[in-house]
């Protein structure tokens, strides 16, 4: 994405300092300790009760009830990885000399912007390569209403996701909104 992209995005007079994208493929992330073994189990009790309910000829209604519950079970163990790195493809990201822009495109669409001088707590989890997320704001809790804190790209905490040199743009996102210093490039 080079900076023309960002055009109808930008304030007037608005410079972009960085700009990136979220890692593309499968993605792994920390809930995933607990989401795998529970998905797994939420997946194998719903097949394994509707398989049951099929062998045995039951009635249409306990048929028809194992459905739903199969299909959570197939978005928990694969269809939120595939939904997450699809959306992820179309993830843009940009600090500039006054804000924090996310813009998601397709059909879940949105644009966010955040002000340096007005930001929430920053957060920043690194892996040793370098690649991290930076969270604009408290994470959500993996058991909360929120179901779509299950997919990291529709998470409704703003955030960097798995981004390349994360504690660079990190350090400059801090450096501009505490010392105003919002001129500089990141490098």
């Amino acid at each position: 994405m080079d900076t023309s992209d960002l055009t109808g995005l930008l304030l007037r007079g608005e410079k972009v300092a960085w700009r990136g994208q979220p890692a593309q493929g499968l993605l792994f992330t920390s809930r995933d300790w607990l989401m795998i073994p529970f998905s797994l189990f939420w997946g194998g009790f719903a097949i394994f009760w509707e398989t049951a309910v099929l062998a045995t000829n039951g009635p249409v209604f306990m048929k028809l009830f194992g459905i739903p519950f199969v299909l959570i079970g197939l978005y928990l163990v694969v269809g939120r990885f595939l939904l997450d790195a699809w959306i992820r493809r179309g993830l843009y990201y940009a600090v500039t000399d006054k804000r924090v822009l996310i813009f998601r495109s397709g059909p879940f669409r949105k644009f966010t912007a955040i002000n340096l001088g007005q930001l929430p707590d920053v957060n920043l989890s690194e892996s040793p390569g370098g690649r991290g997320t930076i969270r604009f704001g408290a994470a959500t809790s993996t058991w909360s209403r929120n179901q779509f804190s299950w997919t990291p790209s529709l998470d409704s905490t703003p955030q960097f996701i798995a981004i390349e040199d994360a504690r660079n743009v990190f350090d400059h996102i801090q450096r501009a909104a505490i010392r105003g210093d919002r001129s500089s490039s990141i490098h």
